[in-house]
């Protein structure tokens, strides 16, 4: 109780002091707030596609898709529901991986509109448009957010597979596909996908231990003290500046990182560079979806 020779605390001084302690306890206000944290399952924009997929995507082609096919249809179904469960709404196949006809059931009954399906057309076949209907169809949507050129090795791929290319123009037009691009497999491939108007989204093999890497160079260690960038990652920077969707692939070496700490600095590196607007791995277990995500949202929260 206050004495008579005091004055009592004001309303509107109790509420300054009071917000003033509140303020010191972490609240703030809405304007002040800090920005969101980023993680694995953001969604995230895709290049200037005008698209948007979570940043961490499911593969589901491990050596052709034979180690996600030995999981059997109900595992592989629990591992794509268990990603779905944990926000990764981003599912990357392939026409030539084994999976592609177990997608389309292991998906059924979740929201079209939340899932982002990125498939692949091998080859120059006779009939390419014929090809991209199947696919869609194999995988029970009316479109395909995204439509790659499969495994790009020459620089004149462009050429050589004119027909695909040509093709996907004209799914585009139809509504078949929202968004089209390569996914490349050599360095002479990736610079000639970096420079082309047409490539919307690039698939990019990415790791700092220059495994299964497009390039020449066995490793990407730089000697002691000296400055050296990757050539994929010029690549990369060229496609960003062109503003190509870029998704990284290949972030654990296609599963040769059996160590941890290869897997953490792979992301890390991938993550803090921001080398991509996403990455898909090749998962067979729930755990290794968890793994990715705690990774990928520690290396962002450091970043």
């Amino acid at each position: 109780m206050n004495s008579a020779s005091e004055d009592p605390l004001s309303r509107r001084e109790f509420i300054r002091r009071a917000a003033a302690v509140t303020a010191g306890w972490g609240g703030v206000s809405a304007a002040a707030a800090p920005p969101s944290r980023r993680t694995a399952t953001d969604l995230v924009p895709l290049g200037r596609t005008g698209l948007r997929c979570s940043r961490l995507g499911i593969g589901t082609g491990s050596h052709s898709g034979r180690v996600q096919c030995a999981l059997g249809h109900e595992g592989f179904n629990r591992l794509l529901r268990h990603a779905y469960d944990r926000g990764v709404r981003f599912i990357d196949t392939a026409q030539s991986y084994r999976t592609h006809s177990w997608i389309q059931p292991a998906i059924k009954g979740l929201p079209r509109e939340n899932l982002f399906l990125q498939t692949k057309i091998s080859g120059n076949p006779e009939d390419p448009l014929r090809v991209m209907d199947q696919l869609r169809r194999e995988l029970g949507t009316d479109y395909l957010d995204s439509l790659l050129i499969h495994c790009a090795t020459t620089p004149d791929w462009d050429q050589s597979r004119r027909r695909a290319i040509d093709a996907l123009a004209e799914a585009r037009s139809r509504g078949w596909v929202r968004a089209g691009g390569v996914s490349c497999h050599s360095l002479p491939a990736l610079k000639r996908a970096a420079s082309l108007d047409w490539v919307r989204v690039n698939l990019v093999r990415l790791n700092p231990q220059g495994v299964l890497m497009d390039t020449p160079e066995p490793r990407w260690n730089a000697p002691s003290g000296a400055r050296h960038v990757p050539p994929v990652v010029r690549e990369v920077r060229r496609m960003q500046a062109n503003g190509h969707g870029v998704i990284g692939m290949k972030i654990i070496g296609e599963g040769r990182f059996t160590d941890p700490d290869a897997r953490e600095k792979s992301i890390r590196w991938v993550m803090k560079n921001r080398l991509a607007d996403a990455v898909v791995i090749g998962f067979k277990s729930a755990a290794e979806v968890d793994e990715a995500i705690e990774r990928i949202n520690r290396a962002l929260a450091e970043a």
